[in-house]
């Protein structure tokens, strides 16, 4: 929950003893007022209320069946929380963002509302195994929407090339010619890259499947805590092994971090494509004018600038996933006020590359195709120059010499002025191998070279239905 006004003033402002710093009590003064706003990470961290709530509501139901302390005060305690819950969903009840951070402010307004029953919430437990926690929860419940949106992206792709499994386009290596392919096998790869992603985010989904509550600041606590209890209570698969590590760890962090920074990655060179696609020297597509910009002096302009700017947005994603990996760097175990630095970092990745896959879907989804100018891109360039050398394959002779045989039509074809090994005469063509015969010629069409290509994975028409016959499964069968 990322709350957008920054009101103080409202029902469940914070006032008087209880919304002191919770570690005040060791200071004879309170500090600077620089100080406090220098450390106060309530503007990051107010998006993980809910979570924090979730978490208090399970730790104080715990404290409570152990007996540490009474049903009647764990009821009152989970009543008010439920009370913050509802008024923070409906808007009554406003962050205060004097409160040092959501823990301290949730914590204050619960002891605000029901006395010093409030006060015994935080027993059994530290603001390092917390906010471990809630990080959990919080990645633990917005990463499947995330996944959801990839998987709208990979079906918005796969939608296209379905349409296109037929449309010639040609394939580059070293943004030079390289084989006839079509724009379906164009589309899946991009396709391919995504369910890569979604798969990369749910390996990192389940390690943090354990529960850090109870470890306290690094060392557990002396009271009787079910750890394993509260766990089942908040859905995790179990309980985190070792307490020191549980509360330095930020391995998921960087991990997912790391996982937005390949999905951003994968974005980039996309929309990379496009602009090119989108230029005059290539025409492939038409971007819909909805998604397009144009020009303060020169009047004709039609620019990708929702493209450049995802493509452009790529160095700050990479900036957070560093900004984290330098955190942990040479940090000692355990807790460090350092780690309160995570959660910027993270959300802010977190946040663009959902903003970039929405407007990525929405700006390839209404795209137009130039089907003739992609055709088009198949005829010259000698694409069909590795078909020759495969014909002469099939005709008995051996790869490295149908492929010198292949390079010596095209240079004799260069020689002649020519763009197309079809070009040259049969007599020509006989002149590089005997073997040549006039059945060439229809081999060496585009589209004859695209529908011989039917290994699994390849360019055909039979073999992209395939593909997007699975790919189609995969996003029924994982939307969340």
């Amino acid at each position: 929950m990322k709350t957008t006004s920054k009101q103080t003033k409202s029902h469940g402002t914070l006032t008087g003893d209880n919304h002191k710093a919770l570690w005040s009590g060791r200071f004879a003064e309170g500090p600077d007022a620089a100080a406090v706003e220098f450390e106060t990470s309530i503007n990051v961290d107010e998006r993980m209320a809910l979570d924090d709530i979730r978490g208090s509501v399970a730790h104080a139901t715990m404290l409570g069946e152990q007996e540490i302390i009474s049903k009647k005060e764990a009821a009152q305690i989970v009543k008010g929380l439920d009370s913050i819950e509802k008024d923070l969903l409906s808007g009554s009840l406003k962050i205060d963002y004097s409160a040092e951070d959501i823990h301290s402010f949730i914590e204050a307004t619960l002891t605000d509302r029901i006395g010093e029953a409030g006060k015994k919430l935080h027993t059994g437990r530290s603001r390092n195994d917390q906010i471990a926690l809630d990080e959990r929860l919080y990645l633990r419940r917005v990463i499947p929407l995330l996944q959801n949106r990839i998987i709208t992206t990979m079906e918005a792709l796969v939608a296209i090339a379905n349409e296109h499994k037929k449309t010639l386009l040609t394939g580059y290596t070293h943004m030079q010619h390289a084989q006839p392919g079509t724009l379906a096998q164009h589309l899946l790869a991009w396709t391919c890259m995504l369910r890569r992603d979604w798969e990369r985010l749910e390996d990192s989904l389940a390690r943090i499947s354990e529960s850090p509550l109870g470890s306290g600041a690094l060392q557990g606590s002396t009271l009787p805590l079910n750890r394993e209890f509260v766990a089942e209570k908040l859905g995790f698969d179990g309980v985190t092994l070792n307490s020191l590590d549980s509360v330095s760890d930020r391995d998921y962090c960087i991990e997912f971090t790391s996982d937005f920074a390949m999905l951003q990655s994968h974005l980039s060179r996309m929309c990379e494509e496009i602009v090119l696609w989108s230029t005059t020297e290539f025409s492939f597509m038409d971007l819909s004018e909805k998604w397009s910009t144009g020009s303060s002096i020169m009047p004709q302009k039609k620019n990708p600038d929702f493209a450049e700017l995802i493509r452009g947005r790529t160095g700050k994603v990479y900036g957070d996933l560093f900004n984290l990996l330098t955190m942990v760097k040479g940090l000692p175990l355990a807790y460090d006020r350092d780690l309160q630095e995570d959660k910027e970092p993270l959300f802010d990745a977190l946040d663009t590359v959902e903003a970039n896959l929405k407007v990525f879907t929405a700006m390839v989804s209404s795209a137009k195709w130039n089907v003739k100018k992609m055709a088009e891109s198949c005829d010259g360039g000698f694409a069909n120059a590795t078909d020759v050398a495969e014909y002469l394959v099939q005709k008995g002779m051996p790869f490295r010499t149908a492929h010198g045989v292949a390079a010596k039509a095209v240079r004799m074809a260069i020689d002649a002025g020519l763009t197309k090994i079809e070009d040259l005469c049969i007599e020509e063509l006989q002149q590089c191998s005997e073997l040549i015969q006039e059945d060439i010629y229809e081999k060496l069409d585009p589209a004859a070279c695209v529908a011989q290509r039917k290994t699994t994975g390849g360019p055909s028409p039979v073999t992209t239905a395939k593909q997007i016959k699975v790919l189609q499964a995969f996003c029924k069968k994982n939307r969340k």
